[in-house]
């Protein structure tokens, strides 16, 4: 399998977070290809849409936790029932302010959370996690 510049996903109501996530990411030349959604909700119709076309899934999904009407959590949820149509697996990094111990058990007891980060993203730490998944 070649290796192809990843698709990474930011799912985040926080714009400051989004813009500074995508310029981190850019910048350390991890990919160019970055898509945004403000709500859980439009990532999951994304998905769902794009369910048999892997050049536009997702490899990788930075999830925030919370977000009004669909959080984290639910989108996590929603994921699961429909993941086995997907055409390729997508690794999900759950992303919070949030220090809360339940959020990060939560986080690391859900099957399909790789795994949980506190904000900020450094550049480091996006580096550290696409290079020890690649």
């Amino acid at each position: 399998m070649e290796n192809k510049t990843p698709i990474i996903a930011l799912v985040d109501d926080d714009k400051v977070f989004q813009i500074t996530a995508s310029r981190t990411i850019k910048a350390a030349q991890l990919t160019d290809k970055i898509l945004q959604f403000e709500n859980a909700e439009d990532a999951l119709h994304f998905l769902k849409d794009h369910a048999r076309d892997s050049e536009t899934l997702p490899d990788y999904i930075f999830l925030d936790i919370n977000m009004p009407y669909i959080d984290g959590w639910m989108f996590l949820d929603d994921y699961s029932q429909f993941k086995t149509n997907l055409s390729k697996p997508i690794l999900i990094y759950m992303v919070s302010s949030s220090i809360d111990p339940r959020d990060i058990t939560r986080a690391q007891s859900n099957e399909n959370v790789r795994e949980y980060i506190i904000k900020p993203v450094t550049r480091e730490k996006f580096i550290e996690l696409l290079s020890k998944a690649a």
